[in-house]
């Protein structure tokens, strides 16, 4: 990505925050504005950017101004549209998404409703994750060089950038390229980080012929693309449970390829986790594309499973 696309996006992540936090991610450095990944906001505690380096503050100007829980209200009302109630059902699970396809995490006081169903009250602190579209990763996987398409399993840790690796799969799947025909690809977007839906819109480029299923658990999402989209493709980010497994193998069953990520430091790990004992049982996908971090950069390894 170039510098000043990625500091746009952090100018534009930056424009959700409260005003006087967007004043002081606006005096940040260029070169930081680049590598920053999250605004961190706390109550009480300085506003934090995270970088594959860590967490640093947001600047080095004193004095340093302590985030309040006015604040984090003030980014909720402002996200939502002051209607809070219309974001209900993703604040409950702990995010928002705001214009530009920004997710925000929320943590908080959760409070269990009679009808078993949750709120977040309380905002302790928010995490604006500043997304970003990195393109041409798919070439890094053989996968998508080749004339066809084998299902493909991403493991990585958390932040190594499993989400933008399978953003851009998923792009080069959907637009193909002269030499590799362009398929349609059905994506089940659970928590808003893969498209970043908004009010209906992609705000991140998932190709030409893909279609999104956003705020859907993977497990009911992945039949309702079958039954709706004729996918040829189907995509979904963070493999947790059983359920998605069976439903990802009813899918590979009727003869769709799945793209996938999971948590995971590397294939080594990976063996270790009973879901991925279901996965080889499965035996829903041939490839996997291991992600590490080494002195700042992203390496990606593929293997046969």
């Amino acid at each position: 990505m170039e510098i000043g696309e990625a500091v746009g996006r952090y100018e534009q992540a930056a424009a959700l925050l409260p005003a006087r936090w967007q004043q002081a991610a606006r005096r940040a450095p260029e070169h930081r504005k680049a590598l920053a990944e999250e605004f961190r906001l706390r109550t009480g505690r300085p506003m934090t950017i995270l970088t594959c380096e860590g967490e640093m503050l947001v600047s080095d100007e004193l004095p340093r101004d302590s985030v309040t829980q006015a604040d984090l209200e003030q980014l909720c009302d402002a996200v939502t549209g002051y209607s809070r109630y219309a974001a209900a059902e993703t604040m409950a699970k702990g995010y928002l998404i705001g214009r530009g396809g920004f997710r925000i995490g929320l943590c908080g006081t959760v409070a269990v409703r009679q009808d078993g169903g949750l709120a977040l009250r309380d905002i302790s602190s928010a995490t604006v994750r500043i997304s970003r579209q990195v393109r041409g990763l798919w070439q890094e996987v053989p996968a998508l060089s080749e004339s066809g398409f084998d299902s493909t399993l991403i493991a990585a840790p958390p932040g190594a950038g499993k989400t933008t690796l399978l953003r851009d799969m998923i792009a080069a799947l959907s637009n193909g390229t002269e030499e590799r025909a362009a398929l349609r690809v059905g994506v089940v977007d659970e928590r808003g980080e893969i498209a970043g839906m908004y009010r209906g819109v992609p705000q991140l480029d998932v190709g030409c012929h893909t279609d999104v299923l956003d705020g859907c658990p993977k497990a009911v999402g992945i039949p309702m693309l079958l039954r709706s989209a004729n996918p040829q493709v189907i995509a979904v980010d963070e493999i947790t449970e059983e359920a998605d497994i069976r439903a990802m193998t009813a899918a590979a069953n009727c003869g769709v390829k799945l793209l996938a990520t999971i948590h995971a430091e590397g294939a080594e790990e990976l063996r270790r986790k009973p879901l991925f004992r279901l996965l080889e049982q499965a035996q829903v996908f041939r490839r996997l594309v291991s992600i590490t971090v080494e002195d700042g950069q992203r390496r990606y390894r593929t293997e046969e499973l």
